[in-house]
């Protein structure tokens, strides 16, 4: 078995304005320097060079900064959009790509998801490609044929090596923001899946070194329950990233999963 050093990121989605952002960001970069565990958060585009400077002033760095969003070209006439190089000249080192809020919500195709996959790692990123079902699919016991379908859809064209700097999401659509969450055995199943379908992809190797984040309503009061299964490798925060001391409970979670080994 290998070991995954788990990963938090905090997605603040549509959220604070430059006072909040900044006292998060330094409450968070304060907190949150345990090498047991990889930590980024992920601004609204607005704030980013805000929390940069936040991150990048502390005596040890160690929190990443990410981005929520991007688009695959280098350059060009694509109005509103922000490109991968633009992102990086304020020391963005991570992207969500695919989170269900954009595929459902925005109406992003599987065709541009996998594009921004490929583009994101193509220019040295860390990738966290969000998957999960609706209720209505969960329900129907397709839970498990959509995420493969997503897997196969986002990794398309991703070589072997770039494994090393993906991240998959597992984010049950029905569980965002509403409060509700998988039960941790629910989460490992999918989670579990998941591992089998990178293996079908690539292999065995490379299924068992990649990192899985559950989200969906995380919580202080639930993470530990969550990250001792076997198959999850941290979270992806959305709601509870918003509080210092909330996300600092998931990170330490996080942590103690990590030195339990």
């Amino acid at each position: 078995m290998v070991s995954r050093k788990p990963f938090v990121g905090g997605n603040w989605k549509m959220n604070l304005h430059t006072s909040e952002a900044h006292a998060l960001a330094r409450a968070v970069a304060n907190s949150c320097n345990t090498p047991a565990v990889d930590v980024a958060v992920f601004p609204a585009f607005p704030y980013l060079v805000e929390v940069s400077t936040v991150l990048q002033g502390q005596p040890n760095p160690g929190v990443l900064l990410g981005a929520q969003d991007f688009y695959p070209a280098a350059n060009g006439a694509f109005t509103g959009e922000v490109s991968l190089s633009m992102l990086q000249d304020h020391g963005v080192a991570a992207v969500l790509v695919g989170h269900s809020e954009r595929r459902h919500i925005i109406g992003e195709p599987e065709t541009l998801i996998n594009d921004k996959v490929q583009a994101g790692l193509e220019a040295g990123m860390e990738v966290i490609l969000c998957i999960g079902e609706k209720l209505e699919q969960r329900e129907a016991g397709k839970t498990d044929a959509i995420n493969a379908a997503q897997l196969a859809y986002g990794l398309a064209g991703v070589k072997p090596e770039q494994m090393a700097r993906l991240t998959v999401a597992y984010e049950p659509v029905w569980a965002i923001g509403t409060g509700k969450t998988a039960t941790p055995q629910d989460a490992q199943a999918a989670h579990a899946a998941c591992r089998e379908v990178i293996a079908s992809l690539f292999n065995g190797k490379i299924a068992q070194s990649t990192r899985i984040q559950y989200g969906g309503s995380v919580k202080g009061s639930n993470a530990a329950e969550l990250f001792a299964q076997p198959d999850i490798d941290g979270g992806l925060i959305g709601g509870a990233s918003l509080k210092s001391d909330e996300f600092l409970t998931i990170v330490q979670a996080a942590a103690a999963r990590s030195e339990k080994g």
